[in-house]
């Protein structure tokens, strides 16, 4: 038996027969071209062409996997059409007298690199989808036919298979046939790429990451995978094989079991209620939410629009996004944190100067006030969407009162624009702000009667109050989010928001602790918001617990 780690992106289990998918890759022809008009005549040619082929995948994935999945092929299309990208592509025709597949070769190495570049692991992500849509650009400027992993369904006969490759593109996991697919395993891949999203929607049990381990001579060998553990074995012995069954079947138990809980109340036993909403870091993430019956949107991270694109988003883009989340969630809260740039999340047409410590640099509600046209430019999107749901608005990263009477400020010019245009919004917007820094921890009995809500981002909490980056993994062992320092800061933040009648809820990582849940509710958090994935097991331990029980020893326990 071989055993290979890589990472579970999909936490299901199976056993099958690998079949590894070779993608017949030809080489980009470069010369010289002397008609440059006719080079881009040919390039917008086969660019509609992509786009029309790029609209059927949009459709094909919203029968399979639903809208929020059809959506990534809405993004790729906004993606083929970003004017920085084409006038790549069109320069290099018209200066460099490339031709045009090989200019467009030329901007797929680009856009790539400069996303792998960036920190932020969702964002590295894209430089799969930018490498995606280039390789369509490019079948179509050589007159190719489509490279898709449908050979292998004759191959393997009538019986599924685990599909092994490099790397699959969003385009061709979409249409891979779940009856026939039992699986993928890849050797490369991140675990925020649109293709992992899609293996989640899909339902498909997917190991990324395995490496040069993954080795075609396992073609047509029996393998186990192991989505949850993200592992895979080669030839597993009866004790493997054994426990891979009995896993996917306590698995399929306690999903059964937890589906459940669907459309039931997040209560406990003596009756003490709380909301659960999810976070998410992009519309493709809407769909999680619903289908684990998620309460609304308790953080939806707005700068994935930021970071996806290479230029800034205009008003009626962002507006689109916003709109599209509000009309999705049905009526159910949507909290929309704005702009939340700097640190580990940089864009390149937006440069930041390097700094010695980003994390408490120039970032987030820092760089909305000292740029308040970005910064209006998105809450005038937010207002317009707000009249097409139950949109809410949070500013991050606040330290002072003055900071939050700047951004108000700025809002109410928004409103007053957009009034003056007769552009249709809704003004009557809840307002709130994270609570992430112990400064805005210390003061909330001033913040509180500014907003409408706290949300405590935990994460960035525990980092300040310790003194500990999260990002150095040479200090992991003096992180210690369940810190006393942190749950007395957190009591102080629930106390003050609750004497000034507003409430407050948590959208960090310590929401999904089933561990400290019991706490949370002691301490009279109103919401807690977690991953889409949490959402059901978070209220299957709120409806096991029993408040009347050891009033107060929970709470004194931690703080």
């Amino acid at each position: 038996m071989i055993s290979l780690i890589g990472i579970g992106v999909s936490g299901e289990s199976c056993i099958g027969t690998l079949s590894f998918y070779r993608k017949n890759r030809t080489a980009v022809p470069e010369y010289k071209i002397s008609d440059t008009q006719a080079e881009l005549c040919r390039f917008e040619q086969a660019h509609r062409q992509a786009i029309e082929e790029l609209k059927e995948l949009q459709e094909q994935a919203g029968q399979k996997a639903g809208g929020e999945e059809a959506a990534i092929f809405e993004i790729h299309q906004m993606m083929l059409q970003d004017q920085d990208y084409c006038g790549f592509i069109r320069d290099a025709i018209q200066n460099q007298h490339a031709n045009a597949s090989y200019a467009a070769d030329m901007a797929a190495g680009h856009f790539s690199e400069m996303f792998s570049a960036m920190e932020d692991e969702y964002m590295r992500g894209r430089a799969a989808d930018v490498r995606d849509i280039s390789e369509r650009l490019i079948r179509l400027l050589n007159d190719g036919q489509a490279d898709t992993p449908e050979s292998l369904f004759a191959q393997s006969g009538t019986e599924g298979f685990i599909l092994a490759a490099d790397d699959l593109a969003p385009s061709e996991t979409i249409q891979l046939d779940r009856e026939k697919v039992l699986a993928i395993v890849l050797r490369h891949g991140s675990q925020n790429s649109h293709t992992a999203i899609l293996a989640r929607s899909l339902g498909i049990p997917a190991v990324i990451g395995l490496g040069d381990g993954l080795s075609e001579e396992y073609e047509g060998m029996q393998a186990a995978v192991d989505g949850a553990a993200g592992k895979v074995y080669i030839c597993p012995d009866t004790e493997t094989l054994h426990a891979v069954q009995a896993k996917s079947e306590q698995a399929g138990q306690r999903r059964s079991r937890l589906s459940r809980l669907k459309g039931t109340a997040n209560m406990t036993n003596d009756g003490k209620k709380i909301e659960l909403y999810a976070n998410i870091g992009s519309i493709s993430e809407i769909k999680q939410a619903l289908e684990n019956d998620a309460g609304g949107i308790g953080l939806f991270r707005s700068e994935f629009l930021y970071l996806e694109n290479t230029h800034l988003p205009a008003e009626d883009e962002q507006f689109a996004a916003y709109r599209q989340a509000a009309e999705a969630m049905g009526g159910r809260k949507v909290i929309i944190r704005t702009l939340d740039l700097g640190a580990d999340k940089q864009a390149d047409y937006f440069p930041l100067e390097a700094e010695e410590n980003p994390a408490l640099g120039f970032r987030a509600i820092r760089i909305c006030l000292a740029h308040p046209d970005l910064f209006k430019t998105q809450l005038r999107a937010l207002y317009r969407a707000a009249a097409y749901g139950n949109i809410s608005i949070m500013y991050p990263m606040i330290t002072s009162v003055e900071e939050v009477e700047a951004a108000k400020k700025i809002a109410a010019e928004a409103q007053q624009e957009l009034a003056a245009g007769g552009i249709p919004f809704r003004s009557n917007v809840e307002t709130g702000i994270m609570i992430e820094t112990p400064a805005a921890a210390l003061i909330s009995s001033e913040l509180a009667p500014m907003v409408d809500f706290f949300s405590i981002g935990t994460n960035d909490l525990t980092q300040y109050t310790l003194a500990a980056d999260r990002q150095n993994p040479n200090i992991g062992q003096f992180i210690n989010p369940h810190h006393k320092a942190v749950m007395r800061l957190i009591k102080m933040v629930v106390d003050n928001a609750h004497q000034a009648g507003i409430w407050v809820g948590i959208c960090g990582e310590l929401g999904g602790d089933i561990s400290l849940t019991r706490t949370f509710l002691k301490m009279g958090l109103d919401e807690l918001s977690v991953p889409p994935g949490l959402v059901l097991p978070v209220r299957d331990a709120i409806q096991n617990i029993d408040l009347s029980q050891e009033e107060k020893k929970e709470i004194e326990n931690h703080i």
